[in-house]
């Protein structure tokens, strides 16, 4: 799948505790992902990956049950995963008086290796929304996090291995 640029992830999403005084409990829960390759790799344009501005990917999800009744499924079926990462994502969205930021999703990750911001939804929305917020397109990373990882790595000399937080505080 990796050679074809296509991915399976099985992520389990855990909300933040809830603030004092908030009502109800948010459930935990896992989610079943298909990315297709990057539109790039889907049509063979792979010289030219550089010269776009937006990654895009077809993603297909469902909601899972049992998350590690599906991991076992793979591994019977050959499949094993090969990275894992952490991230604590907090997603933002414009207010409805920004027609044209209509289905974009502002989305701050942050990682054992950084803070990230993700805009998710048409290449105009995502334009203007980087524009915005002070970015250019040729600031725009195109990678994903495990080449990103891979390249910290390397930079310090260090063999790679999951992209866990390991045990370190993050600061709100």
């Amino acid at each position: 799948m990796a050679k074809h640029g296509q991915l399976l992830r099985i992520r389990t999403e855990t909300p933040a505790p809830a603030k004092k005084g908030a009502r109800g409990k948010v459930a935990r829960r896992t989610v079943l992902t298909f990315k297709s390759p990057p539109e790039e790799l889907a049509i063979g344009d792979v010289g030219h990956v550089g010269d776009r501005r937006h990654k895009v990917r077809e993603e297909i999800e469902t909601e899972l049950t049992d998350g590690a009744t599906m991991q076992r499924i793979f591994e019977g079926l050959g499949l094993r995963g090969w990275f894992r990462y952490e991230k604590y994502r907090t997603t933002y969205v414009l207010p409805g008086r920004h027609a044209w930021a209509k289905g974009l999703l502002i989305e701050v990750d942050e990682t054992p290796i950084g803070t990230f911001v993700e805009l998710e939804g048409d290449a105009a929305a995502i334009d203007r929304a980087a524009k915005e917020l002070g970015y250019s397109p040729k600031e725009y990373v195109l990678k994903n996090y495990l080449v990103l990882y891979v390249e910290e790595c390397k930079r310090k000399g260090e063999p790679p291995k999951d992209m866990l937080f390991g045990g370190e505080k993050r600061g709100r």
